[in-house]
């Protein structure tokens, strides 16, 4: 019986959006791992998302990667075809791309709240509703929406990234009411900071401030973020959570 549920887990057919750097790339090693058949879905990265195939490929575990800009259907639309045609089916869906910008509210241009909506919030809903139809004929799937500590508690110069990721989280637990009854988990992981690409202009000096001022005592990495979705695609009854991986910088 153990391992039938094994070999039913780790069969499981995963798009990662992003999933080319930062948090994306380490859910995409770390699912591969366990021989989950991952489509790592990038926009800008071809370069990173070669090498983490290829860097998978040197420990026998294969994956497919696929451009698409996900704040546009139609790319979105390929992306999904693409996944069904190769694997029948869609079981999980993992909405991670996204970009951030620090900048003064007065000083948000129309131009920077447009793109950070149909990045971050837009993208979320195309991913997720262009898959749920697949889902809904199976009776079965998993959505995890990687937020922010942001959205959750905001962010000063941050506030169009804030509204997005809040916004992601209001989708999450709507969703997670809508689609219970047909078996379809939707959760939210919310990161505090991590140590990613996204962070490379945080100075050593606020690295250590922040650090301080985190019960843990450390700064979160891609693993970290992994290992919770991971176990939500495992666990069969936690929906509509908005769960908060920060080393207890929030609490």
């Amino acid at each position: 019986m153990e391992e039938n549920k094994e070999k039913s887990v780790s069969n499981k057919v995963v798009i990662v959006t992003g999933g080319a750097r930062g948090i994306g790339a380490g859910i995409v090693k770390l699912l591969a791992q366990e021989n989950y058949q991952i489509v790592l879905n990038y926009n800008n990265s071809k370069e990173a998302a070669e090498i983490t195939k290829q860097g998978l490929q040197k420990q026998n575990k294969e994956i497919e990667i696929f451009k698409a800009d996900v704040s546009k259907r139609e790319e979105v639309i390929k992306l999904i075809k693409f996944t069904i045609e190769k694997y029948h089916r869609i079981d999980v869906l993992i909405n991670n791309a996204g970009i951030a910008q620090e900048k003064l509210f007065t000083q948000i241009t129309d131009e920077d709240w447009n793109k950070m909506m149909q990045t971050n919030l837009t993208s979320v809903f195309y991913c997720t509703q262009e898959v749920v139809s697949h889902m809904i004929k199976e009776q079965k799937g998993t959505i995890i929406n990687i937020s922010s500590i942001w959205g959750v508690t905001g962010g000063s110069c941050e506030v169009h990234y804030s509204v997005a990721k809040a916004g992601v989280d209001g989708m999450t637990k709507a969703l997670a009411k809508e689609l219970g009854p047909s078996h379809i988990r939707v959760n939210s992981i919310a990161p505090g900071i991590i140590n990613t690409d996204m962070n490379k202009n945080v100075s050593k000096e606020e690295w250590e401030e922040i650090r301080n001022e985190i019960p843990l005592e450390s700064i979160g990495k891609a693993e970290d973020i992994a290992k919770c979705v991971k176990w939500l695609i495992e666990d069969e009854y936690t929906t509509g959570q908005i769960i908060s991986v920060n080393g207890g910088w929030y609490i």
